[in-house]
């Protein structure tokens, strides 16, 4: 690369910075929605468990994050416990896609080799925060949205803290944020969503799990049993499309199939197209 075309990248790139922080001042954030709610953030995007690269394989990492098959090896990784070998994050992939995703972290300083295997450089307990800041890194890029993730506000009366809240063109929106499958989400779990819910009263919220199975075998009957529970009878669950529901107009259950991005903007067109009816 010529110096010359080094510096317009350099050039171009600061220009894009300039654009962002003048489209931050001028459209509502998500803070000053939040502020005018009476709610004060003390703590957001910790990010103890975060796993990130440096930053030329970012934009590398994040489209590999956006698929499904990369996020479920990604999660094998970090539920090892020593070193491990490609036979044993060889699961839910091909040998031959494993061992791509493998030499990928290596190249990008995840993993590093030792005599007995791979091991992640960097100790982490959960695959939560990342996949947290893949949907915030998601809304940002793909629907020019701000978006916070790991929030807890101050004096707030619903225990644990909010997954990701974002201000959707003035609109707030907070989305609970599961990589777990259905059958590990409990009761106690949807209950403490639809309280938050109740607390932050946003425009929109979304419970996202983060799998292909179906959401109406186990997670639309504890929803409909939550809500009851909730007294709000009010708020049948009905199907949008495939795996996506919404109870009322508001409240939305999601699974990632086909995509993340794509059943987003399934919901973000329902609920927009909504508000002109």
């Amino acid at each position: 690369m010529s110096e010359g075309i080094r510096k317009k990248i350099e050039e171009l790139e600061r220009e894009i910075e300039d654009l962002r922080g003048l489209l931050t001042t001028r459209c509502c954030t998500v803070q000053s929605i939040l502020r005018l709610r009476g709610f004060v953030i003390y703590q957001m995007e910790r990010g103890e468990d975060l796993l990130l690269p440096e930053g030329e394989f970012m934009d590398s990492y994040y489209e590999n994050l956006k698929k499904y098959s990369f996020r479920l090896f990604l999660r094998d990784v970090i539920k090892q416990e020593g070193p491990f070998s490609e036979g044993d994050v060889t699961r839910y992939a091909t040998r031959e896609v494993t061992r791509e995703y493998i030499d990928y972290l290596l190249k990008a300083g995840l993993i590093e080799s030792t005599g007995q295997g791979f091991v992640l450089r960097k100790k982490i307990r959960t695959f939560g925060d990342t996949l947290e800041w893949l949907l915030a890194e998601i809304l940002r890029r793909e629907f020019s949205v701000q978006a916070i993730w790991g929030v807890k506000f101050r004096g707030s009366h619903v225990g644990g803290d909010y997954d990701l809240i974002a201000s959707l063109h003035k609109d707030l929106l907070y989305m609970e944020v599961k990589s777990a499958p259905p059958r590990q989400v409990y009761d106690r779990e949807v209950r403490a969503f639809l309280q938050r819910h109740d607390e932050l009263c946003p425009d929109l919220s979304i419970f996202f799990m983060d799998t292909h199975l179906r959401m109406k075998d186990k997670m639309v009957p504890m929803f409909e049993e939550e809500l009851k529970g909730l007294n709000k009878t009010g708020m049948p669950v009905r199907r949008l499309h495939a795996e996506i529901f919404v109870a009322g107009d508001s409240v939305f259950i999601s699974n990632s199939k086909p995509s993340i991005e794509n059943n987003l903007e399934t919901i973000f067109s329902y609920y927009f197209t909504g508000r002109c009816r």
